[in-house]
């Protein structure tokens, strides 16, 4: 809902991507969380809690959508991604949801970061109409700790975000860490990865934090991370309502285990002696503390003291040689009189478990890691694209969508539309302007070109850029070269994204509502820079980043177009 009346449940790839998850999984968990609302949902604020009903119903349509357009439920909702909650908000969020059906959706709040990460909980003590509004109470990156007024509450408590960390093999220990801990030190019961799929350009911010990375759709290249394996030491041998059992710990060599049931006799044992040094994540900092290795033995007692044996799988990471052995089945081990032994090395993940159907799963050897391609073209002539996106640009503020123009009947008919015409009410710091990156951030000489069409009279404006040198939350202070023109008949190249270093500027003759050839050469520490043709500058570009992407955008959230765009990088 870019707009208040426009309603589009088939815009980005997260529906798709709910979708395939729950092809692989039907029982799989779906929870919604925003980051950011249009700006319409502020009324010109930068705060979306002046009208709680109109946010409720943005929120509530979404899960509607989510529902009638793909099928998918939603399980649990959250308020504002590490923001300040609001309490009438949440309970017009409650009443709306109540309203529409949908009582059996959770709310989670706050989503809080340090230093506020466990507020709610003691706010929800002082305050009995909000400890009957929330569910779950959901904190990040909590470094395996909570505090005892959310222990006081009763509620179920999540990591609802972690992990964020450099998917090498070290951020799979850290993974491992903090799946069983976070329970054992915080009993937190579920652990959710901040990213899924390391699936955007390496060089922007949190470049591989995800459990796998798939950051080259032009090869096809992708790799199947550590933190994927040690994920599944849990994944494979639990499910979505399987408890977590009161017997869990830390073994007195080092590392710790947790145990889970389903309550119908199956039983999943989770140990893991990860070191250190090699299960550092990115944040908070990790007290020192050591591993050594050592013979563990479990009693199973009560409803488990008839299992036989359990199914062994193994994960060990050895950092010495670096060849680390991932989720490899092992010979069951027999439980005798109730008991067995287990030798545990340092850096080692080991599951135990009843269930028999657990497998390491497989996937066909990707193509080889290739370089973005240094001659790029797209034309944007795409009848029906799959994706509302075009393919490899990431935008970074704005959003760019494929258009069918039909008020075109020339050779501009299908284009590339920045279609956010108010400042989004923003998690991080954004831009002013609207951006979308492409490219290779190692690229330092390069050839930018592309029809623009400017949409907004008198103020509007377009840029296309190389050597752009940063995106996500840092967007705002991004550099570059920056040919910039605009509806008032003007043109500038800025080395920023602001618009505040200007290199040169001048008249250009450029209007809104005409199609325009703008093309940006930058080589070494010098730029040349041309409209329909014919050169306006060039000159020196000293004190500009050295290397970075090329990208296209607009000079406010307003409507402009892009088209035959190309890049020609050396």
């Amino acid at each position: 809902m870019h707009y208040e009346n426009d309603e589009n449940y088939f815009r980005g790839y997260e529906w798709w991507l709910m979708k395939e998850a729950k092809k692989r999984n039907p029982n799989i968990t779906l929870i919604g969380l925003p980051w950011a609302f249009p700006g319409w949902i502020g009324h010109e604020k930068s705060w979306p809690y002046d009208f709680p009903d109109v946010t409720a119903k943005y929120v509530v349509s979404w899960i509607v959508g989510a529902k009638q357009y793909h099928d998918l439920d939603i399980h649990y909702i959250g308020i504002w991604n590490e923001k300040k909650y609001d309490l009438n908000y949440i309970k017009v969020l409650r009443d709306t949801l109540d309203r529409v059906g949908f009582s059996h959706i959770a709310i989670i709040a706050a989503d809080g970061y340090k230093p506020d990460d466990w507020q709610i909980a003691s706010d929800m003590l002082a305050e009995p109409l909000l400890f009957d509004l929330i569910d779950v109470i959901g904190a990040h990156y909590p470094g395996t700790e909570t505090v005892m007024d959310a222990l006081k509450t009763g509620k179920a408590l999540w990591a609802s975000e972690d992990f964020s960390t450099y998917n090498d093999d070290v951020g799979g220990g850290c993974w491992a860490r903090l799946l069983n801990q976070n329970y054992v030190n915080g009993r937190m019961t579920a652990t959710i990865s901040w990213n899924l799929l390391a699936s955007y350009y390496e060089k922007l911010p949190f470049g591989r934090d995800g459990l796998m990375t798939a950051q080259e759709p032009w090869s096809g290249n992708y790799v199947v991370e550590s933190p994927i394996w040690t994920t599944a030491h849990t994944t494979q041998f639990t499910q979505p309502g399987w408890s977590y059992l009161q017997t869990v710990g830390h073994l007195k060599s080092g590392g710790s285990y947790v145990a889970l049931t389903d309550r119908r006799g199956n039983l999943t044992v989770v140990i893991e002696t990860m070191t250190h040094n090699d299960s550092v994540c990115i944040r908070p900092p990790l007290p020192p503390y050591d591993v050594t290795p050592c013979n563990v033995t479990f009693y199973l007692k009560g409803s488990f003291a008839s299992i036989s044996q359990l199914q062994v799988w193994r994960t060990k990471f050895d950092f010495k040689t670096n060849k680390h052995v991932f989720l490899q089945k092992l010979d069951s081990v027999k439980v005798s009189d109730g008991f067995f032994t287990l030798g545990l090395d340092v850096d080692e993940v080991y599951t135990l478990s009843t269930i028999t159907t657990a497998q390491k799963g497989t996937h066909p050897d990707p193509p080889p890691s290739a370089p973005f391609p240094k001659l790029y073209e797209d034309d944007f002539n795409v009848r029906n694209p799959s994706f509302t996106e075009a393919p490899h640009f990431a935008d970074q503020t704005g959003v760019f969508e494929y258009f069918k123009n039909l008020t075109d009947p020339g050779p501009h008919v299908y284009t590339l539309r920045q279609v956010v015409t108010q400042r989004p009410v923003t998690w991080a710091t954004d831009a002013n302007q609207a951006i979308s990156i492409i490219g290779d951030y190692s690229w330092r000489n390069m050839v930018v070109t592309s029809d623009v069409f400017i949409e907004k009279p008198d103020t509007g404006g377009v840029f296309i850029a190389a050597r752009a040198d940063r995106g996500g939350s840092n967007v705002q202070g991004c550099r570059g070269v920056f040919f910039w023109v605009f509806a008032d008949g003007t043109y500038r190249v800025t080395r920023d994204l602001m618009g505040k270093s200007v290199l040169a500027e001048g008249k250009s003759g450029t209007s809104s509502s005409i199609w325009y050839t703008l093309s940006l050469a930058v080589k070494e520490r010098n730029a040349t820079v041309t409209l329909d043709g014919t050169r306006l500058w060039d000159g020196g570009v000293d004190w500009v980043p050295k290397y970075g992407w090329a990208a296209i955008g607009t000079a406010s959230f307003e409507l402009a177009q892009f088209d035959n765009f190309s890049v020609v990088a050396e």
